[in-house]
């Protein structure tokens, strides 16, 4: 690279974890670095982020409204390169469309709208123009992720028949929120999580990751939405059986109610010639086992790994890597995808390995058809193309709503 990609970041303020997660991972290879934020849409806390990460005073706003008009009006050369959206759910399609609109490339936080129409909007805003959209869906980065996708892309496992997600987390066993926990608070809150608790908050990255393994797609599902803890106004345990397309099946479990649990993410994916088995706990290592009962375990950072796994690695074997280089390994695809289309030149097919706003639109989709599942106690259609995806039939369907469907029986 000629520079460094100068990057704003909204959302993100004092005590907020996630927002120095993002920063530390977009940092992380040297390809970038902050120069502005609207971190709080309280001036003041705003202020004393920027104070703490050694920010110019006049690059950090009150608002994001702020921000994207100044930062639209800065000569070439020294405006921002990217945004990052670091927020609560229900802002991210404003925040999304605004910076869009002035021109900027866009990197969000998962799950991208908390309404399926404003994700079609912000799919049919990339598809018109030539800007990056990234969401964070930051497991795919970790190397063994990207080598399970190597084996079953390469057939590896024969035909697939069944995929299998779990994921539980016990922070949110006990009325959290009523202490005022921030984190809690929002998530527990329709008006700012969206339609979904645990679905929205872990599910959406247990749904991507099965896609972007295996390359299926969601056909129909059917699942029951529990909330166990009393007076909580969102699900926090979720069930669901799951048809993909060519005929296989699946299941996923998600519970923030797990007691004892911290980050319990874990995909099994079955074909007729062997299967494999990841566990975010053990990320450094991929279980493959064959019928005829041999188990090998394929370790991140040795010379037989795929060569998409040993591109995801930054050190040798036996020294760990993880959560913020998962992130990082997303952030350096994106950011030399920009580098790219703004020298007018094709990005490298290994440097478009991140989710899209497609991605977003459809993990959405994926949360709308799962709520009406549980509360209709039936199966859904959840068959979906995005508007504007490339390759894809949504493409010249600027007008569907993407509605969830009838019952699938």
């Amino acid at each position: 690279m000629t520079r460094r990609l100068t990057y704003g970041m909204v959302g993100g303020g004092p005590g907020a974890f996630i927002g120095d997660v993002h920063r530390m991972a977009a940092e992380l290879d040297g390809l970038a670095r902050i120069a502005a934020g609207a971190f709080s849409s309280d001036a003041g806390r705003s202020a004393a982020k920027g104070a703490e990460i050694g920010l110019d005073p006049d690059r950090v706003y009150g608002s994001y409204a702020e921000m994207a008009e100044a930062e639209a009006a800065r000569p070439e050369g020294e405006r921002l390169d990217f945004v990052i959206i670091v927020t609560p759910n229900h802002l991210h399609f404003d925040v999304a469309k605004t910076f869009l609109e002035a021109g900027f490339h866009v990197v969000c936080d998962k799950p991208l709208t908390t309404e399926l129409g404003d994700a079609e909007a912000l799919c049919r805003l990339v598809a018109g123009g030539n800007r990056v959209f990234a969401l964070t869906h930051n497991y795919g980065g970790y190397p063994m992720i990207k080598d399970a996708r190597h084996l079953v892309l390469e057939g590896r496992l024969g035909e697939i028949r069944r995929v299998q997600l779990e994921y539980f987390q016990g922070w949110l066993a006990t009325p959290l929120e009523e202490t005022g926990h921030p984190q809690a608070v929002w998530r527990t809150d329709p008006a700012r999580a969206g339609v979904a608790g645990a679905l929205g908050d872990i599910g959406t990255h247990a749904h991507h990751l099965a896609r972007y393994v295996t390359g299926l797609e969601v056909e129909a599902l059917c699942g029951e939405l529990t909330t166990f803890v009393p007076g909580r106004r969102l699900e926090d345990d979720a069930s669901l059986l799951m048809r993909w397309s060519d005929g296989v099946r699946g299941t996923l479990t998600v519970s923030q109610v797990a007691a004892g649990e911290e980050n319990g993410l874990a995909l099994r994916v079955f074909g007729s010639e062997g299967s494999l088995a990841w566990r975010h706990e053990d990320p450094e290592t991929l279980w493959w086992r064959t019928p005829d009962g041999r188990a090998r375990t394929r370790r991140r950072g040795h010379g037989w790994v795929s060569s998409a796994a040993a591109r995801a690695s930054r050190v040798p074997p036996g020294h760990p890597e993880g959560f913020i280089e998962g992130f990082g390994n997303l952030y350096r695809n994106v950011i030399r995808t920009i580098e790219a289309l703004d020298e007018g030149r094709t990005p490298d097919e290994a440097d478009l390995d991140f989710p899209t706003v497609w991605d977003g639109a459809r993990g959405v989709h994926f949360l709308e058809c799962a709520v009406e599942s549980g509360r209709r106690g039936a199966w859904v259609d959840a068959r979906y193309e995005p508007p504007g995806e490339p390759g894809g039939r949504g493409a010249a369907e600027p007008g569907r709503s993407g509605a969830p469907g009838e019952s699938a029986q």
